[in-house]
């Protein structure tokens, strides 16, 4: 099985945000500041503290939506040349191989210790924060199909 793609620019910004989205250390910290946020307007509303704590818990909300939503995606992005470049991608039994204008490089299955899919793209996640994003848009149904099953059979 094997696909030629490049990457677009807003499905690839899409893409890294599930990426990011999807860390449990974001996801502990939007509920966090989140419930903070809650606390800090209910409070405010019933006149037990002062706006300040509120004004605060409004402003690291933003930042934080801010930097997951735009700032990271947009700092990975830019500094990665990968998304500049076009691959071919080869799925076989044994491995994976990438080919692309400056090289070639093959990852046993064995590297490869999780996937999930987005609507874009396939994730492929060596460790907890290297991965690899493998667009959707030139692949057929049954391509998908068959790459969702060898993936699930391959990946523990």
């Amino acid at each position: 099985m094997q696909v030629s793609f490049s990457y677009d620019k807003k499905k690839t910004l899409q893409a890294l945000r599930y990426h990011f989205i999807a860390r449990p250390e974001i996801k502990w910290m939007m509920i966090v500041v989140n419930v903070f946020a809650v606390v800090a307007a209910a409070l405010f509303y019933f006149h037990k503290v002062r706006p300040e704590p509120f004004l605060l818990g409004t402003i690291i909300w933003l930042v934080m939506m801010l930097s997951v939503w735009y700032l990271l995606p947009y700092s990975i992005y830019n500094k990665a040349t990968t998304f500049k470049e076009s691959f071919t991608i080869y799925f076989s039994e044994h491995q994976i191989k990438l080919i692309s204008d400056v090289g070639y490089v093959d990852w046993p299955w064995s590297k490869i210790i999780m996937f999930f899919e987005s609507p874009h793209f396939f994730h492929l996640y060596f460790d907890a924060k290297s991965f690899f994003l493998v667009p959707k848009d030139n692949m057929s149904d049954d391509f998908r199909h068959d790459l969702r099953a060898l993936l699930k059979e391959k990946i523990d």
